[in-house]
């Protein structure tokens, strides 16, 4: 952990120049790309919120403009109407006021690569909460939680294709078993990924699939289980009991686990979807974020604010409807995504 955070302050140092003859001629956008083909995907991903986002921060710093407390209250109304919320926004901002106050800010240029190199180390603190998500080599079950409608059954079924080209061998768990239709859309993203499913009839309980799940599992030569949650039952509280009686069952048959609880989040419900994952947070002792439908929102920003507001690292990202629009999220090239007018050469 402490070695991720030495980097984020070491690239943070780069982008503001200290480390640099030329402070002014080195920012977040003059770097190489680390993936090009990474930084095209996110670029068509956060569109409507690049758009929405850097389009409307320049528009605002346009021309001559004097750098103001207006101009401020400007950006202030552009980011919080991104969703990155209030409070985040006032972060991000509060260096730039600092800089103003100091008279230390000139030109537009540099309000933008300010902005972005705060949004970055926000993004940067939230990847250091945790471990890098990095598979285990021996069994490794994955818990998969989030309310119903977020895109949690896709969710899975793309990870488990991209985990098994990478030569992991998955096994699936159907253990929402109060959705009807739960365990049927399970297997046939199963069938997609050329995963096996592990399922029971509905209204079984959950711990007892996953307990067969990861029996078949030793059995079979499976290292990875995604297990499928449900999102809702008949109250919160019962909800939140299910899953820490499935935490309880997976560490009883595989030493620490769940070794990995990824939280699905709909990007689409920005905001509005702060508090309920604050619940499963608290509860379910998340590790990781996965941001469904981040192409479907003008309000991307809300990657930020969840990333300060719960403390916890985005994991994955959904870029798309097919089933390999599910990509790692990286900080740089998604802050780079949003601000840079066209790819780097």
């Amino acid at each position: 952990m402490r070695a991720g955070r030495d980097s984020a302050a070491q690239r943070i140092d780069i982008i503001e120049g200290r480390d640099s003859p030329h402070p002014t001629m080195q920012t977040l956008f003059d770097a190489p790309l680390k993936e090009p083909g990474l930084f095209g995907r996110f670029r068509k991903a956060v569109s409507k919120t690049r758009k929405a986002l850097s389009g409307q921060i320049g528009e605002i710093l346009e021309g001559p403009r004097k750098i103001d407390p207006e101009v401020l209250e400007d950006l202030e109304m552009t980011l919080i109407g991104a969703d990155i919320g209030v409070r985040t926004t006032d972060e991000i901002l509060d260096g730039v006021r600092r800089k103003l106050a100091r008279d230390q800010l000139c030109d537009a240029s540099a309000v933008r690569d300010l902005i972005s190199r705060r949004m970055l180390e926000i993004l940067d603190r939230a990847s250091g909460a945790a471990g890098d998500g990095t598979p285990r080599k021996a069994l490794e079950v994955i818990l998969v939680v989030g309310v119903n409608g977020v895109g949690k059954t896709t969710t899975i079924g793309k990870l488990a294709r991209h985990l098994k080209a990478q030569g992991r061998a998955v096994l699936l768990c159907a253990a929402d078993t109060f959705r009807a239709a739960a365990a049927e859309q399970l297997a046939i993203w199963g069938d997609r990924a050329g995963c096996p499913v592990v399922r029971q009839r509905p209204g079984a309980d959950p711990s007892a699939v996953l307990y067969d799940a990861l029996q078949a599992a030793k059995a079979r030569g499976h290292d990875t289980v995604i297990v499928d949650t449900a999102g809702r039952l008949h109250n919160k509280a019962g909800l939140m009991a299910e899953l820490e009686k499935i935490r309880r069952t997976a560490g009883r048959l595989v030493p620490g686990a769940p070794h990995q609880v990824l939280l699905v989040m709909d990007a689409v419900t920005g905001q509005n979807g702060l508090e309920q994952a604050r619940q499963f947070t608290s509860t379910a002792g998340v590790t990781g974020l996965v941001l469904a439908k981040l192409d479907g929102t003008a309000k991307g920003g809300i990657v930020v604010a969840i990333a300060r507001e719960l403390g916890l690292p985005i994991r994955w990202v959904g870029v798309g409807e097919k089933p390999d629009d599910l990509v790692a999220f990286d900080s740089e090239t998604f802050v780079r995504s949003l601000f840079a007018t066209q790819a780097p050469a």
